[in-house]
């Protein structure tokens, strides 16, 4: 069982800037894939960055990319997604994910364990 649990959402006016966090329990952390995905009102929920196990090869969603950028500290038990150059189209609620198979993926139903979500709002 692994426990995921996001912080560092918020409001930001469009063109700032957030930084998401997202802790996970295990022992084998520095093993697992991490991904995050978002979900708007009244939209499905979406791919929006994927980590390997490594941190040596990370995917992102042609919406965010040069945009976002996607970490992890295995030290810490921790993924982040710095978001940059926010949008209103950006608003959301976002997702962590943990992958046990080490590999990114952009396929939800590939993902075994979810957090709770954390909500980001972008005014213009």
């Amino acid at each position: 069982q692994v426990q995921l649990v996001e912080s560092g959402g918020g409001l930001v006016q469009a063109g700032g800037s957030l930084r998401l966090s997202c802790a996970a329990s295990g022992r084998t952390f520095s093993t697992y894939a991490l991904g995050w995905f978002r979900q708007a009102p009244g939209k499905e929920r979406e791919f929006v960055a994927s980590i390997s196990w490594s941190g040596g090869f990370t995917y992102y969603a042609d919406s965010v990319k040069g945009r976002f950028t996607i970490s992890r500290d295995n030290a810490k038990n921790t993924v982040y997604l710095q978001m940059n150059s926010l949008k209103p189209e950006d608003t959301a609620v976002y997702y962590c994910a943990v992958r046990l198979d080490g590999s990114r993926s952009y396929d939800a139903h590939s993902y075994d364990y979810w957090g709770q979500g954390t909500q980001v709002t972008v005014s213009s």
